[in-house]
């Protein structure tokens, strides 16, 4: 179904500074604060199918506020400012409105790549796994219809990198591409195991978040996170691996296979339980890293609001400005 209107949808991605703006938006986050004053504000996100953007509402009351929730669909009325090199927006006035008349589709954010040819590189890569417990391990998730349907569909993460539908499936089939190109160069490197523990690392977010519209945590996400429910995930098949071949797994493969998963992030500071201890572990974490970090650095760039600054605003996750080039008359400042 679509949408009634007939005017064009004034998507995030086309946002100006100046722009006054009534549209409908998934309304994704929502923190009701107080000023210096005590006067409370409404500090909401708001998304559709092309990014994300900011909104305050000032002058608010909790009754009023209460009328809108995260995963709502809101028509809001705002003017766009530019604040601190980002966009955001000022809002008049913001009311729910329902969903049924509204197409989905305009405020989902997906993946631009052909999500069945990733689907299908996917398991041709890890298909190539040689070694025969590995690889009935794999082909019981990969028969598993529901999982891989989610898998398809899961975003990679909330906001840091392939915070899309689909981004899950981008960024394992990336982290596959990269470690059987480079397989050859790590001759202490197993690249069925390095394989195998590539497609499990973040395979617990199918479970951790809630991706139907919007990106949220679960329950069991927010209780538990990725790595705890991998490992559960991980365990599950193992059983049925032993029933179909009629004899135990390898214990020292599911220590490698679980350790793959728990140390994946690679430092404590980062909520990994366990420091990586095997050269597979290690190259894990460094390839998750380099594809995840990449694609943040190439997203910021690419979204920045402002295209005449030769780089874009401070980012505090990554500590520091992006180096876009040198714009026309800017050669020598600073940006």
């Amino acid at each position: 179904m679509s949408t009634v209107s007939t005017t064009p949808r004034r998507y995030i991605n086309l946002l100006a500074d100046g722009d006054n703006v009534e549209e409908i938006y998934l309304l994704s986050d929502k923190q009701l604060r107080a000023n210096r004053n005590a006067a409370l504000y409404l500090l909401v996100e708001l998304r559709d199918r092309t990014g994300v953007i900011s909104a305050r509402m000032w002058n608010v009351t909790e009754e009023a506020a209460a009328q809108v929730n995260p995963g709502d669909f809101v028509h809001v009325r705002a003017k766009v400012q530019l604040y601190q090199g980002a966009l955001q927006m000022i809002v008049s006035q913001i009311q729910a409105v329902p969903a049924e008349r509204l197409d989905p589709v305009d405020f989902v954010r997906q993946s631009n790549r052909d999500l069945g040819q990733l689907t299908g590189r996917l398991r041709e890569i890890v298909q190539s796994i040689d070694e025969p417990p590995l690889r009935m391990l794999i082909e019981c998730f990969l028969i598993d219809g529901p999982l891989m349907d989610a898998f398809t569909a899961a975003p990679a993460g909330m906001k840091a990198h392939h915070a899309y539908r689909g981004g899950l499936l981008e960024h394992v089939v990336n982290m596959l591409e990269i470690a059987n190109r480079i397989a050859d160069l790590l001759p202490g490197v197993d690249r069925s195991l390095l394989l195998a523990g590539i497609f499990l690392h973040d395979i617990g977010k199918t479970r951790e978040l809630a991706f139907e519209t919007g990106c949220s945590y679960t329950d069991e996400g927010q209780l538990l996170g990725h790595l705890v429910i991998a490992v559960e995930m991980l365990s599950q098949k193992i059983v049925e691996v032993e029933k179909l071949a009629g004899e135990p797994f390898p214990t020292e493969l599911t220590l490698r296979l679980k350790h793959l998963i728990l140390s994946h992030h690679g430092t404590y500071e980062f909520g990994s339980p366990k420091l990586p201890m095997t050269p597979e572990a290690i190259a894990l974490h460094h390839i998750d890293n380099l594809d995840a970090k990449v694609h943040e650095f190439c997203r910021d760039i690419a979204d920045d609001p402002n295209p005449q600054a030769s780089f874009t605003p401070f980012n505090a996750r990554l500590d520091r400005k992006l180096f876009k080039g040198i714009r026309p008359g800017k050669q020598g400042a600073g940006g």
